[in-house]
């Protein structure tokens, strides 16, 4: 899948819709966008109008994130697009989400659910909001059936950090794989690695909201991690019976219990 780089600039404002100069490959073409009515209109009909027509569900996907007090004049992004991008596919939550980076290269892709040979590991983590206490598991599943796990409770509140440092505990475990399939809950996780990190990069980890990332540490360490390997997302519902998201969801719950004593 071919990666577009694109630059956005807001160079105008009337009443609450805002003008967008978009710039790829030094070809420029401008739209409309209206952040409290999600009215998007092309101005011109040109090379670079039509890329965006041919992407548009990518484009107002970061229209309709970014916050609408995050819009003014003078606002600078830089973002990609994945041209011919399989939308579809990608919001299917059934579907595996691939991160090839392997011989130096970043590929990113789906493919169904297929039940081969590969490292697992199941993640999940727990925070209690009322007495502000976290904790995280790590089941890893090798080839052949043989389970182990990894449990600890953790000093950080937030849910969606905890999933990460889950992750990131798991693909620390597994140092030495190469190929591993990360089995989560989490949607942060699944999609941060997969497709918000590939922008962060771009604009130094700010987000489209001008803002530095969250966790940007975590992060890029995460990022750091899956170096040179395959690594395969699979999403599951928590609490669906599923047999590894169970597992590693009582454990959480455990650690964080653990911090009691």
């Amino acid at each position: 899948m071919k990666m577009l780089t694109l630059e956005m600039h807001i160079i105008e404002k009337e009443h609450q819709t805002y003008k967008i100069e978009i710039i790829h490959n030094n070809n420029k073409t401008e739209i409309l966008f209206d952040p409290e009515n999600k009215v998007l209109t092309f101005l011109n009909d040109n090379e670079g109008s039509e890329l965006l027509k041919k992407n548009e569900y990518q484009l107002r996907k970061i229209l309709h994130n970014k916050r609408k007090d995050t819009y003014y004049i003078g606002f600078r992004l830089t973002f990609l697009l994945r041209e011919g991008k399989d939308v579809a596919a990608y919001n299917d939550r059934s579907k595996i989400v691939v991160l090839d980076k392997r011989n130096g290269k970043n590929k990113n892709y789906v493919i169904d659910y297929r039940d081969k040979p590969i490292h697992k590991i199941y993640t999940d983590a727990s925070f209690r909001h009322k007495d502000n206490k976290g904790g995280f598991a790590v089941l890893h599943e090798d080839l052949v059936g043989n389970y182990k796990l990894l449990m600890d409770d953790s000093e950080e509140k937030s849910s969606n950090l905890l999933e990460l440092i889950a992750a990131i505990k798991g693909l620390e475990l597994l140092r030495d794989i190469d190929e591993i399939r990360i089995v989560t809950d989490s949607q942060y996780v699944r999609k941060g690695l997969t497709e918000w990190i590939i922008n962060w990069e771009l604009n130094d980890w700010f987000t489209a909201n001008g803002e530095k990332v969250k966790n940007i540490e975590y992060w890029k360490k995460f990022n750091q991690l899956t170096k040179g390997k395959y690594i395969e997302f699979e999403w599951v519902k928590a609490h669906s019976n599923h047999f590894g998201n169970t597992i590693v969801d009582l454990y959480a719950k455990q650690a964080t219990n653990r911090k009691k004593e």
